[in-house]
């Protein structure tokens, strides 16, 4: 039938053509719509059921007659599905082709939203929507393969409908399982770390990583939250009193900085070279024991502390180095001394040997230090010269010791008393007596001639 410009009209309980579907540009014996894949970044596991359609050929399903009936080709027979009055049988048969079409892109859409794991149960109640439609529609094309197309999504739905469910359980296992093992990640941080910024960094990952997982079971989801923020907060207190108490220890370790800072300076003055040097040492191994003070402050007390320090290892340096090139010009000094009375010699003259001693020991110690490795090689010429001389001073005061004079004597007088005694034994007829008393004699005969042999040999 047609209305009074000839527009076509369906019959009643035909299919509406769904807004925006294409419209045939080719022909296909059998429709066959198929989904592409899914865009890059999209869920390969559930992709946006995008469907291409596929244009079918109505010429093998049915046909319109010139006076417009529309007949459609089933298992069943042939039977009328609508009027064409708009145009020719051609364009009428295109037309139903059309809606045909249209009628298929849906099947396939229903059929897509399956595959993709889609709500199921909504799934078949389209499906047998949609089959309950097809006696009635005004199509031509399969009709009896759409109706196949959707007793099968009807019967696969439920199969579908436990796979979803098997899928939904199992990433909420997952997700679950995965929030429980951040959640114990956050406990041990919050426990054991002292890491501060990389644990920090670390919890906002967890967090970050928390967001993205969804599907858990509110209650568990709640409980792993709390779970995860007592972590969190127990880590933050963790750190605060971490430092703050690194804070104290700062602002201590500055007072007592300052404290050292303020002896080094009354201490660059000295000119007491080896002791303030050692309380110098002193004083850094406190500094380091004192601790960090803040970095700004740290930096300029080391700067100001260092300065004190220089200024006293500048000032000693200096004056070691001014000592040490008055002690080189002593030991010049003194080689030329040596070299001058090293030809001492007592035996021309003991008396001018001491003099000429005298003068170099006097002219020796108004000259003062030399340096350290010089010392040994200098005394040791300067102490050869005086034991030459002293030797030469004690033999000839052995050679006039009175007391070896008087020991010689007493010796002497001794062999005379023994000689004596042996000369009235012998003549009291006493020979023993006299032959004791004269081995005695001899005896100190022997000592007295030894005694008076020393010092005539000195």
């Amino acid at each position: 039938m047609s209305d009074s410009n000839g527009t076509a009209k369906a019959t009643p309980g035909s299919a509406p053509r769904p807004s925006g579907a294409p419209k045939p540009g080719g022909s296909t014996p059998h429709p066959k719509p198929h989904a592409i894949k899914p865009a890059p970044g999209q869920s390969a596991q559930h992709p946006h059921p995008v469907v291409v359609p596929t244009v079918t050929d109505p010429s093998a399903w049915g046909r319109v007659d010139e006076d417009g009936t529309a007949w459609v080709k089933t298992s069943e027979g042939e039977h009328v599905v609508g009027s064409w009055q708009a145009g020719d049988a051609a364009e009428g048969l295109a037309h139903f082709g059309r809606r045909f079409d249209d009628l298929a892109t849906e099947v396939a859409l229903l059929e897509a939203r399956l595959a993709a794991g889609a709500d199921a149960r909504k799934t078949k109640a389209a499906a047998l929507t949609l089959a309950e439609s097809l006696p009635t529609a005004a199509v031509i094309g399969d009709i009896d393969g759409l109706a196949r197309r959707l007793q099968a999504i009807t019967e696969h739905s439920e199969e579908a409908a436990a796979h979803a469910k098997e899928e939904k359980d199992r990433a909420r296992h997952e997700h679950t399982e995965r929030k429980e093992a951040l959640c114990a990640e956050a406990e041990k941080i919050a426990a054991e770390s002292t890491q501060w910024k990389a644990a920090g960094d670390r919890l906002r990952e967890i967090l970050d990583e928390w967001k993205s997982i969804r599907g858990v079971d509110r209650k568990v989801d709640d409980a792993l939250w709390k779970r995860y923020s007592k972590a969190r907060e127990a880590f933050n207190r963790r750190r605060g009193a971490h430092f703050a108490e690194l804070d104290r220890e700062r602002a201590a370790a500055k007072s007592r900085k300052e404290e050292l800072c303020e002896q080094a300076e009354e201490l660059s003055s000295s000119t007491d070279w080896v002791g303030t040097a050692s309380v110098f040492r002193d004083l850094l191994t406190e500094w380091k024991a004192a601790g960090r003070a803040p970095r700004e402050a740290d930096e300029t007390l080391w700067r100001r502390f260092k300065s004190a320090q220089d200024v006293f290892f500048s000032a000693r340096n200096a004056a070691v180095s001014e000592r040490d090139a008055e002690f080189e010009h002593n030991a010049t000094a003194k080689e030329e001394l040596l070299h001058t009375y090293e030809n001492i010699d007592p035996a021309n003259g003991l008396e001018a040997a001491r003099s000429a001693l005298r003068e170099l020991q006097d002219r020796w110690d108004a000259l003062g230090k030399v340096p350290r490795e010089r010392i040994q090689e200098l005394e040791g010429r300067l102490r050869a010269i005086e034991k030459r001389v002293r030797d030469a001073v004690d033999a000839q005061w052995r050679r006039s010791d009175p007391e070896a004079m008087a020991r010689a004597a007493q010796f002497r007088e001794k062999v005379a008393h023994y000689e004596e005694q042996a000369a009235k034994a012998e003549a009291a007829g006493k020979a023993r007596d006299a032959q004791k008393a004269l081995d005695q004699a001899k005896q100190w005969r022997e000592w007295a001639e030894a005694a008076e042999g020393a010092v005539s040999n000195l």
